[in-house]
């Protein structure tokens, strides 16, 4: 299944469709030429909240959960609040049904402050400090994932009551665009099964099972499948030695999107096949139970829910024909993906042209978006829609030049409203210590 069958493609009031694989899905474009996301229009969303601005489309979030789960109705689903994450994002995740993945303690605070039962939640991260270990188990989290020796002693010299562990493996394969995976335990070598053995050695730690990442973007569903077939391996081999079944085998996420029409993406329904059949040839061979199978998914979720609107601030025709449209946002872009750009306040009125759209204080190479079609009138005070941004890109905006990051808003129904407020001068000072001359010497 995809969201696509559970909600309408986007449309142009007069017909034409917006690229589905690219917008959120009640994108539109109503009769005045405005691009509408749930239902409010860019302009009255940039008039109220300001640019830039990140929106989130609440009924194209929930969607997306409730595809996961019906396209794998044999896996449990962990939303990875790192993609994307305030107090109301992890209350619809679990609404939706999912878990919270977190991976610091304001993480783990926001889902918590969204009512998140503490047994759905899973603490990862592959350098986790010892008050995040302290905080996670004080709120009785529903699983650790431990990723090196030290923070197996850290973790047991936290706990008083039965803690349930998850060891972060690394299988021998690698999914397109995985990164070099600098933490966890290799399934090559003895090193996943002696980290077992190393948290059944400690009293009130509970390993239940293994958990990996297979990379970023990952565009071939047969590399979850070879990824099993190793995982199974080495729950057998802790069976045999050890007499001890782990039942839970979390996938992580990174699963390919499309970023632009025609990207690979994997279909649900074709990771659900690959991940029975692999799963049910593993467990043959070794005569293993079927563990539970998680996926914990953040891009595939989130990302585009979202889109972050920009005001034109100044438009740059270069010697050589280049042509930069520079915006009001200083965050570049969050990952390698291309995004889709859209003019989001007015009808298209002429021919296209391809530009580069930058940051206020982009430097150079770094881009927001490059080489993308937007009306070759584009002029100041124009407003652009950025697709395929709803994960990675609020989560990582900075304050740079000390400028007030962006704020988060929901659409959903025809309504919007703030879920995180706008930084602001006072906000950025509010942190600063100050200084007096006088004390330091000054006259």
């Amino acid at each position: 299944m995809t969201v696509f069958e559970v909600l309408p493609a986007p449309r142009h009031a007069s017909g034409a469709h917006l690229d589905r694989s690219t917008w959120p899905l009640s994108a539109e474009v109503d009769d005045l030429g405005r691009l509408c996301v749930g239902g409010v229009a860019a302009t009255k969303i940039a008039a109220e909240f300001g640019t830039p601005a990140h929106l989130v489309d609440e009924t194209d979030f929930r969607a997306r959960i409730g595809c996961y789960r019906a396209a794998l109705p044999k896996a449990d689903l962990i939303y990875a609040g790192k993609a994307l994450l305030s107090v109301a994002v992890a209350g619809w995740a679990a609404d939706a049904g999912a878990g919270v993945s977190v991976c610091s303690a304001g993480e783990l605070a926001t889902a918590l402050a969204a009512d998140v039962p503490p047994s759905r939640i899973v603490l990862h991260g592959n350098a986790k400090t010892a008050g995040e270990l302290h905080d996670a188990v004080a709120a009785g989290v529903g699983w650790v994932v431990v990723d090196s020796p030290s923070e197996i002693a850290l973790l047991a010299g936290w706990v008083r009551s039965r803690q349930r562990v998850l060891i972060r493996a690394i299988p021998d394969t690698d999914g397109a665009g995985a990164p070099t995976q600098t933490f966890g335990f290799a399934l090559t070598g003895g090193h996943a099964a002696g980290a077992v053995k190393r948290v059944l050695d400690q009293p009130w730690l509970d390993p239940v099972g293994l958990h990996c990442q297979l990379g970023t973007l990952v565009a071939d569903a047969g590399a979850y499948g070879a990824a099993i077939g190793q995982l199974v391996a080495v729950m057998a081999e802790v069976r045999d030695r050890h007499d001890v079944v782990l039942t839970q085998l979390n996938l992580g996420g990174g699963r390919a999107l499309s970023s632009t029409y025609g990207d690979a993406e994997p279909q649900l329904r074709a990771l659900g096949g690959v991940v029975d059949t692999a799963l049910a040839t593993a467990c043959a061979e070794h005569d293993f139970p079927r563990p539970r199978v998680v996926f914990e998914v953040g891009r595939g979720i989130a990302a585009h829910a979202g889109i972050t609107l920009y005001r034109v601030i100044a438009v740059k025709h270069q010697p050589g024909g280049g042509i930069f449209v520079a915006v009001d946002g200083t965050d570049q872009a969050a990952d390698d993906a291309e995004h889709a750009v859209a003019l989001a306040n007015r009808p298209r009125s002429c021919p296209t042209a391809r530009v580069t759209v930058v940051g206020r204080n982009g430097e150079t190479g770094g881009a927001i978006a490059r080489d993308v079609p937007v009306p070759a009138d584009v002029r100041p005070g124009d407003l652009l829609a950025v697709a395929g941004t709803g994960a990675y890109h609020h989560s990582i905006a900075s304050s740079r030049s000390l400028v007030g990051r962006p704020p988060l808003v929901a659409v959903a129904g025809g309504r919007s409203r703030e879920l995180v407020r706008r930084e602001t001068v006072a906000d950025l000072l509010g942190r600063d210590c100050g200084w007096s001359g006088r004390e330091s010497g000054g006259r």
